[in-house]
């Protein structure tokens, strides 16, 4: 798997979790703030994937 495609699955992960963050902010805050650091480790890994 090229350096790319990892770099680009990062990003879509990144972008599912954070989806998840949206639609469960209002009733479940906790589960909500979980996805929110899965979401930024993600988009964090992504970020150095592509700098590396």
């Amino acid at each position: 798997m090229s350096k790319e495609v990892v770099g680009i699955i990062l990003l879509a992960v990144a972008g599912f979790l954070a989806g998840g963050v949206y639609s469960t902010w209002k009733t479940a805050k906790l589960l909500a703030g979980l996805l929110m650091v899965a979401a930024l480790l993600a988009l964090g890994g992504a970020i150095i994937w592509f700098v590396g």
